[in-house]
């Protein structure tokens, strides 16, 4: 007589015919967690359908292997078989297009939350247009000819930074000839020796005096060619 449901074995047994693959103990009590049953439970109810001959088992050693009773299902023959396997491949083939729309309204939703809302486009055309006003306005004053910036204003910012700029390309030759003398001797590592002064050279702050030099020298064949 099958034992009940709810029993102990009755859920033992049903999920053993569920599997209908061989399982161990422990396999059995991992898998029945969720009904709060220890494996000592678990284990007493899959000897006692053993027993019974409710489910078959075979020993390996100190391990025992449990499996559903076979003859309680129906084996399909082989033309059976063959209409399973088409039957899944057609499955297959219906989840594989399935994914595939799926796939594709997954993308389209992404598309449409990636665009502005409403608020935002009229706030981005807002700037865009005060931009262009600003632009228009600017080429239009250089289309007429204004000057922008007074003569006198431009030969201050240019002395400056010619100044400037020499002095930076002074100090970096005086610093190397320094720097290539007192290092010429030593036992040490430069970039060693560099960290534990505590100094820094213009790469190590990302600054590139090379685009500087280019315009000290374009401001001077300027300067060279307006006189």
């Amino acid at each position: 007589m099958p034992p009940k449901s709810d029993s102990v074995e009755g859920i033992v047994l049903n999920f053993v015919n569920e599997q209908n693959r061989p399982l161990n103990s422990q396999n059995v009590a991992d898998a029945l967690q969720k009904f709060s049953l220890k494996k000592t439970a678990v284990q007493k109810g899959l000897d006692a359908l053993a027993d019974s001959g409710q489910i078959s088992f075979k020993e390996y050693g100190k391990q025992k292997i449990y499996l559903a009773r076979q003859d309680q299902f129906d084996i399909p023959n082989g033309e059976e078989l063959e209409e399973m396997k088409k039957a899944n491949n057609k499955l297959q083939e219906e989840l594989a297009e399935q994914k595939k729309i799926t796939s594709e309204v997954e993308s389209e939703i992404k598309g449409l939350q990636s665009n502005l809302t409403l608020e935002e486009i009229k706030s981005k055309e807002a700037r865009l247009q005060s931009e262009v006003q600003e632009m228009e306005e600017k080429l239009s004053k250089l289309q007429s000819g204004m000057i922008l910036v007074k003569p006198e204003d431009k030969k201050i910012i240019e002395g400056s930074f010619s100044e400037k700029a020499n002095q930076w390309r002074k100090r970096k030759r005086m610093f190397k000839e320094l720097w290539d003398n007192i290092t010429e001797n030593s036992p040490k590592d430069q970039k060693e020796f560099k960290e534990e002064l505590g100094l820094e050279y213009d790469e190590d702050v990302d600054v590139n005096f090379q685009p500087y030099s280019e315009m000290l020298v374009n401001l001077a064949k300027r300067r060279k060619v307006s006189r």
